[in-house]
């Protein structure tokens, strides 16, 4: 597994790049090729409401970009072919928990923004709102999905926006997908809060959950379960079976990202989600997370996911960590 995750990150990223550097192809090269089998590698489709991204011919999952407070995917299928988070409120399923209503599959978004509430859903919360897509790629190596977003506030005034890429590998076990996000100041001075609802999301499968009997919260410091929630890590793990098959979500923190390592706002009922900010809330001791962007500045976050089989070590988490951190990102798309 380990070794199969390295096959592709370097297909995807040392090889092209290298090629690149080197002269022998071009970026457009790159481009044009990844033009040309995407029914065999990844195929990236918009239809209405939602952008679908499908590995090998079979649906990985769904960007939804309209008709709900902010984007988010939905699902996420992994390597057993089933789904990895929750389905509710898209969809009822018998036996899921149905609280939290805006924890949606997985997501980006924040508690308090420029003091508005961007994180739950509702009168008197912020949105997200769709502006368009700068990048929709499908290829044999990867795809891409890279959109552009404004944060509004409840009277309709513009925060601040951001541009949200989603690249997505030709993988099976483990499944990889990267998310690069940058928020920019664009109206002025924006103000990240203190507070521990953030930022990150995801909510896992009913069945993987801790508190469900058989799941597991795992960190890159050893914190297992309770134990792991407002620690600081480099990566975090939640693994459970779903239908009878152990498999998991590993979340890594990009050593460039702000506070790295970041605090993770990991719950055993089943919320798995990287924060920053809310630092009163994990470490306590009159410590302030609060954070300024200039205006016209902009902050970007950069996270891998990987969708697993098995427990953590047998995944190979660790190490799949250190492939992160060392190999190149994959060569630019083409606007």
């Amino acid at each position: 597994m380990h070794l199969t995750t390295c096959l592709v990150l370097l297909t995807a990223a040392l090889t092209t790049w290298c090629l690149c550097v080197a002269g022998l192809v071009t970026f457009a090269g790159v481009a044009e090729a990844q033009d040309e089998a995407p029914a065999a590698g990844v195929e990236v489709r918009q239809s209405d409401g939602a952008v679908e991204v499908l590995i090998r011919g079979e649906l990985f999952t769904r960007y939804v970009f309209e008709g709900y407070a902010k984007p988010f995917c939905w699902p996420l299928i992994g390597p057993t072919g089933k789904p990895v988070t929750r389905a509710y409120p898209m969809a009822q399923i018998e036996g899921e928990a149905t609280d939290h209503v805006h924890q949606k599959s997985m997501w980006f978004t924040f508690g308090e923004v420029n003091g508005i509430d961007f994180w739950t859903e509702g009168e008197g919360r912020g949105r997200q709102v769709h502006r368009g897509f700068e990048i929709l790629e499908s290829g044999p190596l990867f795809g891409v999905i890279r959109a552009r977003n404004d944060w509004l506030g409840p009277d309709g005034a513009k925060v601040c926006e951001d541009v949200r890429e989603l690249r997505v590998y030709n993988a099976g076990d483990p499944r990889v997908m990267d998310f690069d996000i940058t928020i920019i100041a664009s109206e002025g001075p924006v103000t990240f809060g203190d507070t521990k609802e953030g930022m990150f999301g995801v909510r896992v499968a009913q069945t993987m959950t801790v508190d469900a009997g058989q799941g597991h919260i795992v960190n890159s410091r050893g914190e297992r379960d309770r134990e792991a929630w407002g620690k600081a890590a480099e990566w975090c793990d939640y693994y459970g079976p779903v239908d009878g098959e152990v498999v998991g979500i590993a979340i890594m923190d990009h050593p460039q990202n702000l506070r790295h390592p970041t605090y993770w706002h990991v719950r055993t009922y089943g919320l798995f989600a990287p924060n920053p900010f809310g630092l009163s809330y994990f470490i306590g001791e009159g410590r302030d997370g609060s954070y300024i962007l200039p205006a016209g500045e902009s902050l970007t976050f950069r996270y891998r996911i990987l969708l697993h089989r098995g427990p953590t070590e047998q995944a190979g988490i660790p190490e799949a960590y250190g492939d992160y951190v060392r190999l190149p990102a994959a060569p630019p798309s083409a606007p």
